[in-house]
Order: C-alpha cells, then sequence, then structure tokens
C-alpha cells in the first residue's frame, strides 16, 4: 500500500496536518474566487501525491501519471502552452514508466537511487539552457503568457521527470528550484487570474513536501550506498 501504519513518523504527521490545512484552504479560495471545481481536482489529487513524493515513494509517480492529464487541460486553459503540452506528452508516460522502472527496482516503499557524474551534470546543463533559450523565442510566437516563468517550470519539469525515471538522487535539488519558481509563476498570475490563489496555496504546500522529500532521498541513497559496501 502507499503508507505503513506502523512506520508513522511525527514528520509523517506534520505532513497529513499541512494536507488536510491545504485542502481546506484550497476549497475556501475556490469558493471565494469561483473557481471551477474541475480546475481544482487535479490539487486534491497532487496533496496525496506530495505526501508519496516527501517520502520518495514509488506510488507517487504512478497517481501522477493519471493526475497530468487533468493538469494539462488546466494549463491549456490558462494559456500556459508549455506547461499543458508538458503536461499531456511527457508528465503522463514519464511518470507511467518511471513507476514501472521504480517498481522494477524497488527497495522498501521506494527505489534503488543512485548520482549523476559530472560528466553528465555538465552536459545536461548545457542542453538545458539551449532548450531554455529556444522556448523564450518560440512561446511567444503561440501566443503564451509569462514566458520566462512557464518556459523555466516546463524544461525543469521535463528534466525533473527524466532523473526521476532513472532514480537519480538529484532530481529532488530540482524540484526545489522548480517549486519556487512556481510560487512566482501564480503570484504573478494573480492579478489577472484571481481564482489561481487555489494553485499557489498548493504550491507553497508542494514546497515544503519536496524539502522534506530532499532531505529523505539523500538519506535513503546514503543507508543504500552503505549496505552495498
Amino acid at each position: 500500500m502507499f503508507l505503513n501504519s506502523k512506520n508513522i513518523s511525527k514528520k509523517d504527521i506534520f505532513i497529513f496536518a499541512l494536507m488536510g490545512l491545504t485542502a481546506v484552504l484550497i476549497t475556501v479560495a475556490g469558493v471565494v474566487y469561483h473557481q471551477n471545481f474541475f480546475r481544482i481536482l487535479p490539487l486534491y489529487v497532487s496533496l496525496i501525491i506530495g505526501m508519496l513524493q516527501s517520502r520518495i515513494n514509488r506510488f507517487a509517480s504512478l497517481l501522477g501519471s493519471v493526475n497530468s492529464l487533468l493538469y494539462g487541460a488546466v494549463y491549456i486553459f490558462y494559456k500556459l502552452y508549455g506547461s499543458g503540452i508538458s503536461a499531456l506528452l511527457f508528465s503522463c508516460p514519464i511518470q507511467l514508466i518511471t513507476f514501472i522502472r521504480w517498481n522494477k527496482n524497488r527497495s522498501g516503499e521506494s527505489t534503488v537511487l543512485r548520482r549523476l557524474s559530472v560528466k553528465w551534470r555538465t552536459i545536461m546543463l548545457a542542453v538545458f539552457a539551449v532548450f531554455l533559450l529556444a522556448m523564450w523565442i518560440l512561446l511567444p510566437l503561440i501566443g503564451s503568457q509569462y514566458v520566462f516563468l512557464d518556459s523555466a517550470t516546463t524544461l525543469l519539469g521535463i528534466l525533473i521527470y527524466f532523473l526521476t525515471m532513472f532514480a537519480f538522487v538529484e532530481y529532488t535539488s530540482f524540484m526545489i528550484i522548480n517549486g519556487i519558481i512556481n510560487i512566482f509563476l501564480y503570484i504573478q498570475m494573480l492579478p489577472d487570474s484571481p481564482e489561481t490563489m487555489t494553485y499557489l496555496i498548493f504550491s507553497v504546500y508542494s514546497f515544503i513536501c519536496i524539502c522534506f522529500a530532499f532531505f529523505e532521498a539523500r538519506k535513503l541513497y546514503k543507508i543504500q550506498k552503505n549496505s552495498d559496501e
């Protein structure tokens, strides 16, 4: 199952409480700003995904794959075409493949983690810079709004999906950067689309879960490395 009741820690209790509080805040904000329920629905699912991610739980990718379809529809509604295409064509299938790979190389509720070499880190950052420049040129041509932040979060999302799929522990570092960008993106969207307050609230919750995941991944990697020695 997603969780083992015998292994619930104080951190888990904190996440559960935060998840409940965030659900209430999202609901209240949705009512106040007349947010359509179907544009809030993926956020409720993501509350569970965030909790699973904080534990480096392999089932987060399975649930995330299905939820990406909902997110894709929401992003396209708000003319975040980069994020919408990423959710539908990358996030959904890649997260499904990630779950299959993690399940094949399972380690408890998680998977066997590894690290990137210096060579591949350099190549990865160079390719990222090239694609980021290309998106800054392309997205304005198709009418996308918030080009800089949309481009950055889209490419970081794709990068994170691949790093996660191959179980590189560095994926949590990029998730922190992406979490910060998402918060700024929704803050920037508020004046034009006040109902996105629901997404801003979730972004804060998600960022906290990501921070937990960052430390949990490194602890798990260290344990796995020591057990192999």
